[in-house]
């Protein structure tokens, strides 16, 4: 199995869960500008989008899209998914919201020219405030761990890499992710630790 992905983009939460779930899987480093794969090839002809994340399964097929492939690995990997008879549908519902109101914020954000980029900046900052207080207890579904946070953390992670003044309780969240084994490991792979 192989992730397809870019240093510091949101394949790195892909990444994380990934090492979380102890799933075997190599780690082929993309381009984005160029499109080219590390080692050779062009990536369009993995993934015609260009986008990362990717996961090329042993058969050939592919999954793409943040929110498929972190819902995949908590299938697999149950412990990183909130539990519950709503816990699959909750976990869904909170990797939309933040690809929606989140993730998709940045692209926009980071084409602007620095000169009007304020009102999408507060738009980021209004959602990462929406969320901050679902972390009250340590992590989006309280003391647990889930793929969700690992999406959570990589935005968040850029987001202060950017400078954006996230709200508390981010600054002790972000510090305590970087903590866990496999961010640690994530990072160092891809170059960013």
């Amino acid at each position: 199995m192989k992730l397809y992905s870019a240093p510091g983009f949101t394949s790195l939460a892909d990444h994380i869960a990934m090492l979380e779930a102890r799933i075997h899987f190599d780690l082929v480093k993309v381009d984005l500008e160029s499109k080219q794969i590390e080692g050779g090839g062009r990536y369009t002809d993995i993934n015609p989008t260009g986008y990362v994340p990717a996961l090329m399964f042993d058969d050939g097929e592919l999954l793409t899209e943040n929110v498929a492939i972190l819902a995949w690995i908590a299938d697999r990997a149950p412990e990183l998914a909130p539990v519950g008879h709503l816990g699959r549908y909750r976990l869904l519902e909170m990797l939309s919201f933040i690809a929606t109101e989140i993730h998709k914020r940045f692209p926009v954000y980071l084409a602007l020219p620095a000169d009007v980029r304020e009102a999408t900046g507060r738009e980021i900052l209004h959602w990462f405030g929406f969320i901050a207080g679902r972390l009250d207890r340590g992590h989006l579904f309280g003391e647990t761990f889930t793929v969700a946070d690992a999406y959570l953390f990589q935005l968040a992670w850029g987001a202060a890499q950017l400078g954006f003044p996230l709200p508390e309780p981010f600054g002790d969240y972000i510090a305590r992710m970087e903590q866990r084994p496999a961010v640690q490991t994530a990072l160092r792979r891809e170059g960013l630790a």
